[in-house]
C-alpha cells in the first residue's frame, strides 16, 4: 500500500516558542519527526508550516516543504490546504504525524495507515492505548475514548470515561492501578477527500467544549476506526521537562 505523511509545525507555542526547531541531541525536533515519518515506508512526507524559519531548516536536511495559511485552526485544517495544493486522489490515505512526536515509532504510522485501506466505511483512524494509572485516568491532559463492539469510537473526552458510577463515588479510594480504560495517541490516517469536507464544517460544539478536534467528525456523524496501538509510544514535546527527557534518552 501506499500513503502519504503530512507533519504540522508551527513556530508558535505557548510554552515552548519555536518548538520545531528546538534542538534534541544535536537535531532540530522537526528533523527527529520527519525520521520518524521517513521510516514508516510513506511514499511521500510532507512538512506543512507557516513559517519560513521552520521551513529553511527543513530545506536545510532535505525535507520537502509545503508553506500554508496562517490562520488555520488545527492540523488537520492545515493538512487540507496541502492535499489541495497537491492535488492528491480522493482516495489517497494521508496520515498526520504532529510535529512535536520525535519519539513516535514508525511503526504505528504505518499501523494507522493500513487501518485506514482496511476500514473503507471509516474517514478516519486512530490509535489508543491501554490506561492503567489512577492519575492519567483523572488528568485532563490525558484523552480518553470508548469504542463500540467494532472498534469503532463513540466519545473522546478529557474526563474519564467511561464513568464507572459505583467505584468512582468515592475517587480517594479508587486504586492506584485501574482497568478497563483506554487513553488516546493522536496520530491519525484521512482519505485525503474527506479533508475538503472536514474543513466545511463549523467547530462543533462538543469540539469547543473538550478542545478535542477529532469530535468535529464525530458530531457530523462520520466513523472513526480506534485499533490497539502494536507498540507504546514516546511521549510528546510540551514542557521544558519533556524537552531535557528527550536530549537525555536520545543521547
Amino acid at each position: 500500500m501506499t500513503f502519504k505523511v503530512v507533519i504540522p509545525a508551527r513556530y508558535a507555542s505557548t510554552r515552548l516558542p519555536g518548538k520545531p526547531l528546538l534542538d534534541i541531541a544535536g537535531k532540530p525536533m522537526v528533523q527527529w519527526v520527519h525520521e520518524r515519518a521517513l521510516a514508516s515506508g510513506a511514499d511521500q512526507v510532507v512538512v506543512a508550516t507557516d513559517d519560513n524559519r521552520i521551513a529553511d531548516c527543513v530545506r536545510g536536511f532535505g525535507g520537502e516543504i509545503c508553506l500554508t495559511r496562517a490562520d488555520h485552526q488545527s492540523g488537520t485544517d492545515r493538512i487540507a490546504e496541502v492535499v489541495q495544493s497537491y492535488g492528491w486522489d480522493a482516495d489517497e490515505i494521508v496520515v498526520n504525524l504532529q510535529g512535536d512526536e520525535p519519539d513516535m515509532p514508525s511503526g504505528l504510522l504505518k499501523q494507522v495507515a493500513e487501518d485506514m485501506r482496511d476500514h473503507p466505511d471509516a474517514v478516519m483512524t486512530t490509535l489508543c492505548a491501554d490506561l492503567t494509572e489512577k492519575k492519567q485516568l483523572f488528568d485532563p491532559n490525558v484523552v480518553k475514548l470508548v469504542t463500540d463492539a467494532k472498534g469503532y469510537a463513540l466519545y473522546f473526552s478529557r474526563a474519564p470515561i467511561p464513568w464507572n458510577r459505583d467505584q468512582f463515588a468515592d475517587q480517594s479510594a479508587v486504586p492506584n492501578q485501574v482497568e478497563g480504560f483506554y487513553r488516546h495517541i493522536g496520530l491519525y490516517a484521512y482519505r485525503a477527500g474527506f479533508l475538503s469536507r472536514y474543513i466545511e464544517w463549523a467547530v462543533s460544539p462538543l469540539e469547543s467544549v473538550e478542545s478535542l478536534e477529532q469530535l468535529r467528525v464525530l458530531w457530523h456523524g462520520e466513523r472513526i476506526h480506534v485499533s490497539v496501538a502494536s507498540e507504546m509510544p514516546g511521549q510528546g514535546i510540551d514542557t521544558q521537562q519533556d524537552l531535557e527527557r528527550a536530549n537525555k534518552q536520545f543521547k
